[in-house]
């Protein structure tokens, strides 16, 4: 495991430092409560909830020679891989059980193995390794809005680029009830880790020219038309979606101003969380409004609210 200065030098800094929910907070009512509407959080997952430390491997044009790099590497230097700067000699390769992103996905597991469930996936073991660290370097900057929503039961979607069965997601994620860092399970819309086969085949984005930004358009409008079905058509229901990378941010931008064309009275926001920033913005028929959300002494912040 690495110790914590490995794990700054890893990230290129330290992870923004995020307010501390030590004192157990009152539950809120939705804002639009009154009016039959909610909020519904759609989050991303790494670099964003947390920072994991499950490496990419990059491969050696030439060579073959493999090489770690982190998901916050990969979002800074991806489009640069294989073309130009440190990573220009090395390419990523998409073969599920030895390629790129093998870390990011299940592997076959026996009944007793899952049964034991520390001893199983990736992901689990990945959670519980980083949860031995000091806080502030495994929250992500979506930290306490992830917290306030699984706490004040809003429905939330989570929207990743991994490749696990959602059922390996939810078992990650109960970690970190059982270890006391969230108060509640979280209301789930729904769990869509858009590269697993089966996800991608619900999506219907089993193209192999599907884009995982692309893929990620797919299941926000799924997740939408899920509130819509769960909930009701309401125009007071308010939707956001919180990532860390910039071309997914993009796409997700360009979702979020489809479903405004569509549902023009709902609310639609985009949290862009790059570099441990946190921009809001929020999605108007003919603009956008941005801003910058700040460290703020509110107990419960709410992506929403600020």
């Amino acid at each position: 495991m690495l110790d914590a200065m490995s794990l700054t030098h890893f990230y290129f800094g330290a992870p923004k430092k995020q307010l501390e929910l030590g004192i157990r907070p009152l539950k809120e009512v939705d804002r639009n409560y009154e009016q039959g509407g909610r909020s519904f959080y759609f989050f991303d997952f790494d670099d964003n909830i947390l920072n994991l430390l499950t490496p990419i491997v990059i491969f050696h044009k030439h060579t073959g020679e493999e090489k770690s790099i982190s998901s916050r590497e990969l979002a800074a230097e991806g489009q640069n891989i294989g073309v130009s700067g440190v990573f220009k000699d090395y390419e990523l390769l998409y073969c599920t059980k030895t390629g790129s992103f093998r870390n990011f996905r299940d592997f076959n597991l026996d009944t007793q193995d899952r049964i034991l469930r520390r001893k199983s996936q990736n992901f689990t073991k990945d959670i519980y390794e980083i949860l031995q660290l000091p806080e502030d370097l495994w929250k992500g900057p979506s930290w306490n809005y992830f917290h306030y929503a699984a706490f004040n039961h809003r429905p939330l979607a989570i929207i990743t680029a991994r490749g696990h069965d959602p059922e390996t997601i939810k078992e990650g994620i109960e970690i970190l009830l059982e270890e006391k860092h969230i108060q509640a399970r979280p209301n789930y819309l729904g769990v869509f880790p858009v590269t697993n086969e089966n996800v991608r085949q619900e999506l219907g984005g089993l193209e192999v020219t599907a884009s995982v930004a692309g893929l990620k358009q797919l299941a926000i409008k799924r997740s939408v038309q899920l509130a819509f079905k769960k909930y009701g058509e309401n125009p007071f229901h308010r939707f956001g979606m919180s990532d860390d990378d910039p071309k997914n941010v993009e796409l997700i931008t360009e979702a979020m101003v489809e479903l405004k064309q569509t549902y023009p009275d709902n609310a639609f926001f985009v949290i862009n969380t790059h570099e441990g920033k946190c921009i809001k913005k929020e999605i108007f028929k003919d603009h956008f409004k941005e801003t910058e959300i700040q460290d703020t002494d509110r107990l419960q912040p709410s992506l929403f609210d600020l």
